[in-house]
């Protein structure tokens, strides 16, 4: 097991390329949080996901609708990590908590 510099330990694991080759990359895990009709969707309010390093939230919202079908399609939702908004393209951490909270309409 390795350990990045925040001291958190980063577990590896071998990817295959289809090929004759195989790389080995390094896990993060993530913890997720649903909010509102999010979390309806998924039917759990939050979950632990394993993603490749340098994923992005983008990424991980890709996942999480292979994972969960009915998640909404739209990418208007907001994402926070670590309770800080961040842009789908900002990268992912080991240990980050991220939530995924849909637009709220009213009057």
């Amino acid at each position: 097991m390795a350990f990045k510099s925040s001291g958190f330990p980063v577990s590896t694991q071998t990817y295959y390329t289809g090929c004759s080759e195989s790389i080995e990359r390094n896990i993060l895990r993530v913890s997720v949080r649903f909010f509102a009709l999010y979390r309806e969707r998924a039917g759990t309010a939050e979950t632990e996901v394993d993603l490749p390093e340098g994923a992005t939230a983008l990424d991980l919202l890709g996942l999480l609708r292979s994972l969960y079908p009915s998640l909404p399609s739209s990418n208007s939702v907001l994402i926070a990590v670590n309770s800080e908004y961040v842009g789908p393209a900002d990268p992912l951490h080991e240990g980050d908590e991220v939530a995924f909270i849909p637009p709220v309409s009213g009057g």
